[in-house]
């Protein structure tokens, strides 16, 4: 029993960390409610399989997979491009397509030749507590402009939706402090649940009303059509994969280590495993025209939050996630749920993260060095955030979705930073 109500928070929070990506790509796309409602249930089902992969022939960890931001990125820029390089947006669509198909391809390639294995070592403390506060830093902006309902330059705060944020934030720290244990396991249910009911109290909730006939409809594939060559798209998810590889090493890093200090349990090295999954997941992705899935480190701070560490509630979870796809009328359900109160219980479990940044810079063996690279990483890394995405407008797609991204380039100037450190200590010995 406890393990199918875990599974259910574990459903609860996939949805909820994830619904937000594939609702703003439609919004850009200019994608009506049902072909957004389709978009959304394609890309949820993904995220199931894709989670279920990882647990059984991937790395075997409980993380769960969510919409990359790297591939959100650049579906934002090719629906700019709709009109200029692409005559519609199902022709820039089916591009993206085809692209992640091409990255699955590279994600198992890479895996196979053994290039992920050398590539692990780059993982150093110093370098996992560098992309953790980036990752906390870049996320944290929009955390707190969902809370107070925050979207546009034009938006002003609505004090009502801040206020009732906050107590969602402040419930979500009791119920993951509680002495209680049973309390403390499921606080992240706890919380969703209670902030829903206050929102609908307090007039800030509503209900999605589903616009299908039936109750069954399953996900389509290549809804935009089958692959085409696309040398552009090519080129840039050659560059994304090998991004995506870094933050998903960068995830089971952080995973490994909660693991191992707060659970004493030590999980075998399957980082080929989970690159070669990794692999099968953009290639389904392509398959059923949704968003290219990645590794969420945010899952440790869910782990760490609520104590559950097995993976059986992790796969109930999933499966629970892929069959409430195939029912349009509880995927619609799902989208009602008020941003804000995801955005305030992702803040409160994130506030673990910040924990377990620092706890992996304690145990940096040269602590001298390890401020050195964290110092550079941060700051050119934040200091990228604060780039208007617009002022690259004119670089390459492949330079514009690496160089707008603070989160990826500060972790690659710090792996590149200690590298340098590491082959002059060399040097002098």
């Amino acid at each position: 029993m406890k393990h199918i109500i875990g599974g259910i928070q574990w459903a609860v929070f996939l949805l909820a960390s994830s619904i937000a990506a594939p609702i703003a790509i439609a919004h850009v796309f200019g994608m009506d409610t049902v072909e957004t409602t389709l978009f959304i249930q394609r890309t949820m089902f993904v995220l199931g399989l894709a989670c279920l992969i990882q647990a059984f022939v991937g790395h075997r960890l409980p993380i769960n997979e969510g919409p990359a931001g790297l591939w959100w990125g650049i579906f934002v820029v090719y629906a700019g491009m709709v009109g200029v390089m692409y005559p519609s947006s199902g022709d820039a669509l089916q591009a993206l397509q085809s692209g992640m198909i091409v990255s699955g391809i590279l994600f198992i390639l890479l895996a196979i030749t053994g290039l992920i294995s050398k590539m692990k070592t780059l993982f150093t403390p110093a370098v996992t507590f560098t992309y953790l506060m980036l990752l906390i830093l870049q996320l944290s902006g929009t955390f707190l402009k969902g809370m107070v309902g925050v979207e546009t330059h034009s938006d002003r705060i609505d004090g009502l939706l801040f206020l009732g944020s906050l107590l969602v934030v402040l419930v979500t720290f009791f119920t993951m402090n509680h002495k209680v244990p049973w309390v403390k396991r499921y606080s992240v249910l706890l919380s969703i649940g209670i902030g829903w009911i206050l929102f609908l109290v307090i007039g800030k909730a509503g209900f999605v009303h589903s616009e299908f006939d039936g109750w069954i409809q399953f996900p389509q594939v290549l809804v935009y059509g089958m692959p085409v060559w696309d040398s552009g798209m090519f080129i840039t998810a050659g560059f994304i994969t090998l991004l995506l590889i870094a933050n998903m090493m960068a995830s089971i890093r952080v995973m490994e280590s909660l693991l191992k200090q707060s659970f004493s349990i030590t999980p075998p090295d399957r980082m080929k495993q989970g690159s070669i999954a990794s692999g099968l997941n953009h290639l389904f992705a392509g398959l059923f025209s949704a968003i290219g899935p990645v590794p969420i480190s945010g899952a440790a701070g869910f782990v760490g939050a609520t104590r559950i560490a097995s993976i059986k509630p992790f796969i109930v979870g999933s499966i629970i996630v892929i069959v409430i796809t195939i029912f349009p009328a509880i995927m619609s359900v799902f989208a009602a749920l008020p941003a804000p109160v995801a955005y305030a219980v992702t803040f409160a479990i994130f506030t673990k993260m910040v924990e377990m940044a620092f706890r992996e810079l304690s145990v940096e063996p040269n602590q001298e060095r390890g401020y050195k690279v964290a110092a550079v990483g941060l700051m050119i890394g934040v200091g990228i955030m604060f780039i208007p995405q617009e002022s690259m407008s004119d670089l390459p797609n492949a330079i514009s979705a690496v160089l707008s991204n603070g989160l990826i380039t500060g972790t690659v100037i710090a792996i590149l930073i200690e590298q340098f450190y590491l082959w002059r200590e060399r040097r002098r010995t």
